[in-house]
Parts: structure tokens; sequence; C-alpha cells
């Protein structure tokens, strides 16, 4: 890989694991330097074994998202470690059940918000907060579904991308002649460990077996979105603000229907499922139709 991040310095929330990790291994592979943070110590851990086993420079600290004075210290790490940063990515995400809202815990509701927008939220501010004094910079927000319309059942993910969106698009008009490139990234779905294992609320697990279908279509292994993160925090963006990039685009939807239609046509078994369902009890009860499934 040419290294287009040469001695590039970049911060990746939620970078152990899935998506994040494949962006900081696609930075390493470009030349950067990589910071990582997770809620687990020995997530992180095992991640920084992974990258120094590719010969990447790379460090990393807990830190939950939802606290201000944590996401403060991952910035200060990375200082500290490699004397500034140059690249930001706010990855770090949490989908919490499947089901109604009113139905759905507050706590593993709140949970999400808390790291899908005040997790992006302390981390632009911590970015930008480094990269205004320099005159330069690349914050990259992770978008999802939901991002442009409501989705039913997944009231607090797809809210939070919604919010993410707007907070986003928001920061790069109030900052466009700051020299940040300030960008929205939506990856699309992918195969990754937060589709392994889906919590809904008991009653709702039917509803998402055509996830199945749905995966086979358009999922993508994580190292495809993590190149267009390395192309966003290139030098191919300077000068550039505002950008809101969309890894699903209409030729990967038609080319996923055509694949999926011949597998049909032609009788060939579709692959096992990549996910499971594990079930939640509602918060209050549910109020069943006649065959005994949610009204």
């Amino acid at each position: 890989m040419q290294k287009i991040l040469e001695n590039k310095i970049a911060v990746v929330t939620g970078g152990t694991r899935g998506l994040g990790l494949a962006i900081a291994k696609a930075y390493a592979q470009a030349g950067a330097s990589v910071v990582i943070a997770s809620r687990s110590q020995q997530s992180v851990n095992h991640a920084l074994e992974i990258l120094h086993a590719q010969g990447a420079k790379a460090s990393g600290i807990t830190c939950d998202m939802g606290e201000r004075e944590q996401v403060k210290a991952l910035g200060e790490h990375a200082i500290s470690t490699f004397g500034h940063f140059d690249i930001w990515v706010n990855n770090a995400g949490t989908a919490g059940p499947y089901g109604p809202t009113v139905h759905i815990n507050p706590d593993k509701f709140v949970s999400v918000i808390k790291t899908n927008i005040l997790g992006v939220y302390y981390g632009s501010i911590t970015a930008m907060r480094h990269f205004l004094p320099n005159s330069g910079g690349k914050l990259i927000n992770m978008l999802g579904r939901g991002d442009r319309k409501p989705v039913p059942m997944q009231n607090a993910y797809t809210a939070s991308k919604a919010w993410v969106r707007s907070f986003t698009q928001a920061l790069s008009e109030e900052y466009k002649t700051s020299g940040v490139g300030i960008f929205a990234y939506n990856p699309g779905l992918m195969e990754t460990d937060l589709m392994e294992k889906i919590e809904a609320v008991k009653g709702y697990e039917d509803r998402l077996k055509p996830l199945g279908v749905v995966m086979r279509m358009w999922a993508n292994p994580p190292e495809v979105p993590a190149q267009k993160a390395v192309w966003l925090a290139s030098s191919e963006t300077d000068g550039r603000t505002g950008l809101v990039v969309n890894e699903l685009n209409i030729a990967r939807i038609i080319s996923g229907l055509v694949q999926e239609g011949i597998r049909r046509l032609s009788g060939q078994p579709a692959p096992e499922g990549r996910f499971e369902v594990e079930s939640v009890a509602p918060e209050i009860p549910l109020e069943l139709g006649p065959e005994g499934s949610p009204a």
C-alpha cells in the first residue's frame, strides 16, 4: 500500500475490533501511527498485539466515550505518546436492543445515547481543540442506518446517527474556514461482531429474520470501508470539509440484488446466517395479538 498517511498520527475510538480495528490497521499500513481505545483493557491489549505484529506504531488506553474526562485523557495520551495527532475518528458505537422504544430498558437506551451521541460530541471537541490552533487536521464521524430517516424498532441507534449527521454538518459549517476537514462517513452494513449477536425484545425476534438476506446482498467486510476512511484522512481531502460519504451506493445495491437473484434461480442453498438473536425481557408487559405475537 502507498504510504499516503506517512508521519500522520491517528486516534481511532472503538479501535479494538470490527471497523475500528480495520481502520487502525489500514491507517498503519498507509504509514500512520495509531492510538486506539475501548472500554476493555483486555481488548486494547489484544488489538495492540495485532497491530504490532503487522509492524504498526501503535498505542492504546481504555476509554468510556460517554465520560468527558476519559475522552480528554485519550487525546492527552496521543499527544504524550506521539507529540500530536492529525486524525481523529469517532468510530465507537453501540446498537442497543431491537424493539419498541417504551418497552426497552431505559438503561440500555441511555447507554446508546451516551456512546453514540455524547461520545461523538466529546471526541469532536477534544479533537477540534487540538486541531484549531494548528489550522489543520481531519475529524471523521461515523454515521449508520437512520442517519437520513427514522427507523422503527431501532430508535436509540438510528436517532443517534441522525444526530451525528446533523451535528457533523453543523460543525463543518461553523469551522469551514479553519483549515480542519470535518467529515461524516456511513460505512454501510458490515460483517462485524456488532452484527454477530443482536439483542431483541422478547416477542420481536422473528422480525429480524430478513436481516440474513440483507447481509448476504449488501454487507461488506470492514476492510472495505476502512479504505475509504484512509482516503478521507489523506491529502486527497485537504482543503475540503463538510463531506458526507456513503459506502453503499446504487451500483452496490444492484449488484447485491442480482447476485441474490442468481442464487435463488439456480437453486443454490442460502449461506448460513452470520448473526444470532438474544432475547431480552421487555421493560413493561407487551400486548400480544391473537396468535401470541406482539400486537
